[in-house]
């Protein structure tokens, strides 16, 4: 049956996800690029308004300066001295003069020339009373007593601002009146030039600059009056003209009448006017509209393209993932979804949850897996035969020239539940333990026996020095570090140093060789295999320590070690020179050890089953298969009675949890400690033989147990749960809801209503 993906809110937000990757890079490039052509835009034309403004000021500059020249040459020009302008005879050369200088510039609507203290003005047009002339010229903003005033007082030439002037018909223009006292520059001017100015005539050389755009254009002179405006659809308030002034010449932007402005300034140089225009901002966009409706396009195409490749995308990354849930749920039986339930959260919370669930059992089980690998080394050897992840899982390192195995050991004796705890803080403590200064690193492995502790020792011998030396260095430190930590002196049974960590089961095997030697040198002691005794007189005898060595092998179970130890015999044997019988003797030797320790391991069988052959034969091959059948047998049989021997123990075990899964107490080391072996062996043992571990047998019989009394009474559910030995009720519930899909009142409820269990309550179900 083909999945519907689209029901998943995760592949729904999967594909979101790919739109958002696919969008926001688009959106930010449909940005960038039309706010990069607006803004290319927009300060070109801002550089163009620039450059056309200094024009228009290099012009007027140049007509103000003109003006000026005009002026200069009134005052020296004789016709237009004062005598002769009152001298009716010559007032007519004095008229015709004005008229010509009038010609010489393009913007001069009139020009006057006003002697101080007369009561006449003189223009091209002929002459004024003045008050005939204020009546003929009369200015809205300035009046006739300002006008005679400026007119006799003015010392330096001005520019007043543009005004409405009416003449005697009623008529209006708009003119600027430019006042240049003569002679110019003099501190003591006797007349005036006035020329009035169409302020149309300055308008229109600046008309060029807004082009098409609406805006405005100022000339404000140096106190901030607005001398000339040009508006094209929008003005401003003296206030605000008047505070552009204070712009330092360039491109500015700044709101106006609420709305972003460009702004242009320029100023003069020769008389201190400031040319501005403003125009809005938003014209700027007007002129990219074909932009945007090209960008609007092209996102709409992307869009359709990227929905559908978001949409094959996501379902390629949703296809594992659905995978993995299916997974989940069917290798987790909690997590199972009840029949007609949506289970809750989206796939990636329930991976995450099963996740979890594996890796608080893992973190669990990690130091029991740990402790197992390190005592199957230490029984089989082959460390570098294991794969670098699993080294590296248990954080062990293997990468020193020399190794060997030390048992750590008591007397055997009553433990008091203060023992107890420093065991486990001696477990702790061994667990890796390093010695910086001797070049030295220890991990510590939990033997079966719960007084005996095995250290694996890593470390460099020192250049120059006798290797015992270093082991004697090491072993007195591990000794030194457990007398600071708990103040005891424990026996130490210390084995051969190997180059090679594959070894290491040789060196367990002498270590407990060594070990068992504790009764004869006292509390505290250690003991050194390769200091035990030899036979140095006859070389052709089997060293005591290699016998001891091989019984300790077979007591372990250990073939490989025992075959190595009889193949290494005989071949010494075969490389000496020595006589049939006493060779036969030294082959007794192995013989009598084999025997002896299966009588002390109880198999009896082994003494009935001994070849003749090997006996009596003088082949040394021969006798080499005989002691190895011997060996096997032994050990084969030392594994079946650890095996029987463990059955044995976790029946005790389990039938020990049975009677006491209600006590609160119950735990992993409290059933070690009661069994008299190591938790880590319980852990290992119990998982084999039971297919659970020790904490979920626990719960899966308090659990049976809650279930049962809900079913049967109708006592409070905390006391029920307190009943079992489980002392935390939100977590129990918790637990409960995710076992059987219910809370412990929800069961207890369907239960009574039904008389049935709820189809998923039963723990085997699920």
């Amino acid at each position: 049956m083909k999945k519907n993906y689209f029901k998943s809110k995760l592949f729904l937000k999967y594909i979101w996800s790919y739109l958002f990757i696919l969008l926001i890079p688009l959106i930010l490039m449909t940005i960038f690029i039309y706010e990069n052509a607006v803004t290319n835009l927009r300060s070109e034309i801002e550089h163009s308004r620039l450059d056309q403004l200094t024009q228009t000021k290099v012009i007027i500059d140049g007509r103000m300066k003109e003006l000026s020249e005009i002026a200069s040459r009134v005052s020296y020009d004789e016709r237009l001295t004062k005598y002769r302008v009152h001298d009716p005879l010559t007032s007519g050369d004095a008229i015709q003069a004005l008229d010509q200088y009038k010609a010489t510039s393009s913007i001069i609507g009139e020009i006057f020339l006003y002697f101080h203290k007369d009561e006449k003005i003189y223009s091209s047009n002929g002459l004024y009373n003045l008050d005939v002339f204020a009546k003929k010229f009369s200015f809205q903003s300035w009046d006739k007593s300002r006008m005679f005033k400026d007119l006799n007082e003015g010392q330096y030439p001005e520019m007043r601002p543009a005004d409405t002037v009416s003449n005697a018909s009623g008529l209006k223009e708009t003119m600027l009146a430019y006042l240049i006292p003569i002679t110019p520059n003099s501190p003591t001017p006797h007349g005036t030039v006035m020329y009035l100015i169409r302020e149309s005539e300055l308008t229109s050389l600046i008309d060029s600059i807004l082009g098409s755009y609406q805006g405005l254009t100022y000339i404000l002179d140096n106190e901030g009056r607005i001398l000339v405006d040009n508006r094209q659809g929008e003005a401003l308030t003296g206030s605000e003209a008047k505070s552009l002034i204070n712009l330092s010449p360039g491109i500015h932007e700044r709101t106006i009448n609420g709305k972003a402005h460009s702004i242009v300034s320029v100023k003069s140089d020769n008389n201190g006017w400031t040319y501005v225009t403003a125009m809005p901002s938003s014209q700027f966009f007007s002129s990219v509209l074909h932009v945007r409706s090209f960008i609007i396009m092209l996102f709409i195409i992307v869009v359709l393209v990227g929905a559908a490749i978001a949409l094959l995308l996501a379902r390629m990354q949703y296809q594992p993932i659905s995978m993995l849930v299916e997974f989940a749920s069917t290798n987790s039986p909690a997590k199972r979804p009840q029949s007609g339930k949506t289970p809750s959260g989206n796939e990636l919370d329930r991976i995450r949850t099963a996740l979890q669930e594996y890796s608080s059992r893992i973190d669990l089980q990690e130091p029991f897996a740990r402790n197992h690998f390190l005592s199957m080394l230490l029984k089989y050897g082959s460390a570098q035969s294991l794969s670098p992840e699993l080294r590296e899982a248990f954080d062990l390192h293997f990468d020193r020239s020399r190794y060997f195995v030390m048992v750590i050991g008591s007397e055997p004796a009553e433990q008091e539940k203060s023992d107890r705890q420093d065991r486990t803080e001696m477990i702790r403590l061994l667990t890796q333990i390093e010695f910086p200064e001797l070049a030295a690193l220890g991990y510590g492995v939990e033997l079966p026996q719960l007084d005996q502790l095995g250290l694996i020792i890593c470390y460099d011998p020192e250049e120059g020095a006798e290797e015992f030396n270093r082991m004697h260095q090491i072993v007195e430190a591990v000794r030194g570090c457990l007398l600071e930590s708990f103040d005891v002196f424990p026996m130490i049974g210390v084995g051969t140093s190997y180059p090679s960590p594959d070894q290491l089961n040789q060196s367990f095997i002498e270590a407990c060789s060594a070990f068992e030697l504790r009764a004869t040198t006292g509390q505290g002691s250690v003991t050194y295999f390769e200091k035990l005794s030899y036979t140095p007189d006859h070389t052709a005898w089997v060293p005591n320590n290699t016998l001891m060595k091989l019984s300790q092998s077979l007591k372990q179970g250990s073939y490989d070690v025992a075959a190595q130890i009889i193949s290494l015999s005989v071949q010494d044997l075969q490389a000496t020179e020595v006589s049939a019988m006493l060779m036969r003797c030294v082959c007794f030797d192995l013989l009598n050890t084999i025997l002896k320790t299966a009588s002390e391991l109880g198999i009896h069988s082994v003494l009935q089953d001994v070849p003749p052959g090997m006996v009596y034969s003088s082949s040394l091959e021969e006798v080499e298969r005989g002691l190895l059948s011997l060996a096997s047998r032994v050990c084969s049989q030392v594994e079946r009675n650890n095996q029987k021997e463990e059955q044995s123990m976790i029946d005790r075990i389990v039938a020990y949890i049975d009677g006491h899964y209600t006590d609160h107490t119950l735990s992993l080391e409290s059933v070690a400690f009661e069994f008299d072996i190591s938790p880590s062996h319980v852990s290992r043992s119990f998982k084999e033989k039971m297919g659970l571990n020790f904490i979920q047998y626990v719960w899966q019989k308090r659990l049976e147990e809650v279930i049962h009394q809900l079913r049967t009474t109708s006592d409070p559910l905390k006391d029920i749960i307190l009943r079992v030995g489980y002392q935390d009720t939100p977590n129990f519930t918790r637990k409960f809801k995710k076992e059987t899909g219910y809370t412990p009142g929800q069961y207890r409820k369907l239960f009574s209503e039904t008389g049935q269990p709820p189809a998923s309550s039963d723990p085997d179900e699920e």
